[in-house]
């Protein structure tokens, strides 16, 4: 027989209800797996559509996971994800904006395409900014639309975290890459990294997703959360060589 706190690990997100943008593949797909998992309803919301459909089929149905169409750049389409959670589901408990794009592969600032660097930035920042506005307006409804986020949102009882993960071989990243066999990148990212051994996969952000949603970090707020095998306090030029692997001529 199960005690309690087993019964508590094997369903952490009993109960909540989760929005993922960028659901429909690499790190989303898999947090959503690992979300439904655990218990709890999940709203797939991406640009992809025929994968985020067919992913919604494979996992359940709509009474625990739905799709809906959402380009985070436009922000009616972010409130109208938002909303579909809570029309459907009753509320909305786990906001992860997880949407991002890489791109063009031009390093030099002097010759990129403003255009790409645009595209980036909205959908990366942007992105996030819109989905955590709309979000703060549905998950404190009371106090109405907070403009702030881990700090102020704080006095309303609800968390802001965030996740930086080394490079995944992801089909986004698969698409950037000269070849597409996963393998090949995957010896790549980990000849270049700095933690040996041991490869990131994005079940592995899709873990410290679940951790930063659940209650037992119910007192972890504000805090970015690196999952990167000490990348981001390394000297970052390694990234010319992965670069060269990259890139085709």
């Amino acid at each position: 027989m199960s005690s309690p706190a087993q019964c508590s690990v094997a369903k952490r997100l009993e109960g909540k209800v989760a929005l993922i943008t960028g659901g429909a593949s690499g790190i989303g797909e898999s947090t959503a797996r690992l979300f439904l998992k655990h218990g709890a309803k999940v709203l797939i919301a991406d640009v992809q559509d025929e994968l985020g459909q067919s992913l919604c089929k494979e996992l359940g149905t709509p009474d625990i996971v739905t799709y809906i169409h959402c380009d985070v750049t436009c922000e009616t389409d972010v409130q109208n994800a938002v909303d579909l959670a809570v029309s459907r589901y009753g509320k909305l408990d786990i906001m992860f904006n997880n949407a991002g794009i890489v791109g063009g592969d031009e390093l030099r600032a002097i010759a990129s395409d403003g255009d790409s660097f645009k595209k980036v930035l909205d959908v990366n920042v942007v992105g996030g900014f819109l989905g955590a506005k709309h979000a703060a307006r549905v998950m404190h409804a009371i106090v109405g639309l907070a403009k702030s986020l881990s700090v102020e949102l704080g006095g309303h009882g609800i968390r802001v975290n965030c996740i930086s993960p080394h490079a995944v071989a992801t089909p986004l990243l698969l698409n950037w890459f000269v070849t597409s066999d996963k393998r090949k990148v995957e010896e790549s990212i980990l000849g270049n990294g700095v933690l040996k051994g041991t490869i990131l996969e994005a079940e592995d952000v899709a873990q410290s997703a679940l951790f930063l949603a659940s209650d037992e970090a119910k007192y972890v707020s504000g805090v970015n959360l690196p999952v990167d095998g000490a990348y981001s306090i390394n000297n970052q030029t390694w990234k010319k060589g992965l670069m060269e692997d990259c890139i085709a001529e």
